[in-house]
């Protein structure tokens, strides 16, 4: 078998059931939408709302999951399982109390925190219903993540793939009825919506624990989160670091997008709420692509295959391009569905058609930027880049000038979302550019 046709089947192996635990994933809020909207409009953006808290807790979370399966891919390919084994203690140690913090905040003050987003009074009554409930989920989604993260590393994609179709039926099925109050039980709205949230994570995390005792390919002790060897340690602060200033830098960015568009009324925070979760929904394959090719390009690099590793990162990147053209087309094709299929007011459906249209371009930087950044210069260590070019593109130009057009100059709303998501295509020149100089190819294990 050739190189091209082992590449080829192991991106398979990873990408197809990466694909569907990703789509799965982002049928949640697209459930919440749809039994949401039903209700009425301001119900279902509060929820849009309120989950900008778990992206911003997720920043957090992704960084220290980033660094943990960047080691763990390169771990996996050298065959050094100890090392694992220490490295999930650790970032047990780490996540646990940035999943506190975010618990406290959702619990105590839910109000204070959805009136950061919008000043609407109905989205916010709405908002505090439905974070204090989900505020048990910070924890334990946090939980079934990182057990996730290593299950992908070690060759258990199938069995997270598994965990995570179970989660997403269980969180749609229990929306069903909680929101609408059936087999006798009270209607409760938005609270239903994070009651089933919350449950479906407990779910995950324990069938996560089940299938890491059955396998018995880690032998996760809890001592191994209080003492870490200084090798790992050492390593994956030095290479996390930059990737959590990245997150931190261009997700509460995106997030102040999502405040700047929650000021300019409730037509146009619905239809960015519908878009938001469109490019999810379309977005699965690109998402897998970018998580699929960091743990091919790791394995390489961590068995010293570093040709390999660059072809590797060669390929991944053209399948980037083609599947982010794909996803802009898809939503364009489908956009006269969606706005048909949504119970919005007549100006929300109108924000929402051109919203859509304005995606195709985004698509394609977003699939190649996901799939370079966070995949392959993650996977090489090369984590200072990503940092400094958001913190260029989102705070030197996307905030500022969007914050500018939107409450100064007082654009139309649609003009004011044109800025705002110039981000991914602003930054495709230096990403490019970067990628070529090839100071992703290293070794952080030998």
């Amino acid at each position: 078998m050739n190189n091209n046709d082992t590449f080829g089947k192991r991106l398979r192996s990873l990408v197809l059931p990466m694909t569907f635990q990703y789509f799965m994933y982002a049928l949640v809020p697209v459930a919440d939408a749809v039994m949401l909207v039903a209700l009425n409009q301001d119900a279902m953006s509060s929820v849009s709302l309120s989950a900008q808290v778990s992206f911003v807790r997720d920043l957090f979370l992704f960084a220290i999951t980033a660094g943990a399966s960047m080691l763990a891919a390169q771990y996996w390919g050298k065959g050094d399982i100890a090392s694992i084994e220490k490295l999930l203690g650790y970032i047990y140690k780490l996540a646990l109390p940035i999943a506190l913090v975010f618990f406290a905040l959702t619990l105590i003050v839910p109000g204070a925190v959805i009136r950061i987003f919008t000043d609407e009074p109905e989205i916010v009554r709405y908002g505090i219903s439905y974070l204090r409930v989900v505020s048990f989920s910070c924890v334990l989604m946090s939980l079934a993540s990182i057990e996730l993260s290593i299950m992908k590393n070690i060759g258990q994609v199938k069995e997270a793939t598994v965990i995570s179709i179970i989660m997403v039926l269980t969180n749609v099925g229990l929306n069903a009825v909680f929101i609408y109050g059936l087999l006798g039980l009270p209607q409760m709205e938005t609270a239903g919506a994070a009651l089933a949230t919350t449950i479906s994570a407990l779910v995950g995390y324990l069938l996560c624990v089940f299938v890491r005792l059955k396998k018995k390919v880690l032998r996760f002790k809890i001592s191994s989160i209080f003492s870490t060897p200084k090798e790992i340690t050492s390593i994956y602060r030095k290479h996390t670091f930059p990737v959590l200033l990245n997150q931190l830098t261009w997700g509460i960015g995106f997030t102040m997008i999502s405040v700047i568009m929650g000021h300019l009324g409730s037509d146009a925070i619905a239809a960015n709420s519908i878009v938001a979760v469109v490019k999810d929904l379309i977005s699965c394959f690109c998402f897998a692509l970018s998580t699929a090719g960091s743990i091919l390009v790791g394995n390489e690099l961590g068995a010293g295959r570093l040709d390999e590793a660059r072809v590797c990162g060669r390929k991944v990147v053209r399948l980037a391009i083609i599947s982010g053209a794909v996803a802009g087309l898809v939503i364009l094709a489908l956009s006269p569905l969606i706005v048909n299929a949504v119970n919005l007011t007549d100006q929300a459906k109108d924000y929402l058609f051109w919203m859509l249209v304005m995606c195709v371009y985004y698509m394609v930087g977003r699939s190649i930027n996901g799939n370079v950044i966070t995949g392959i210069f993650t996977a090489g260590g090369d984590t200072k880049f990503g940092f400094i070019c958001d913190t260029i593109t989102m705070w030197g130009f996307i905030v500022p000038v969007g914050a500018l057009a939107a409450f100064v100059f007082e654009l139309p709303v649609l003009a004011v979302f044109f800025i705002l998501n110039l981000d991914e295509i602003v930054k495709l020149p230096a990403v490019y550019i970067h990628y070529k100089k090839y100071k992703w190819v290293r070794n952080l294990v030998d």
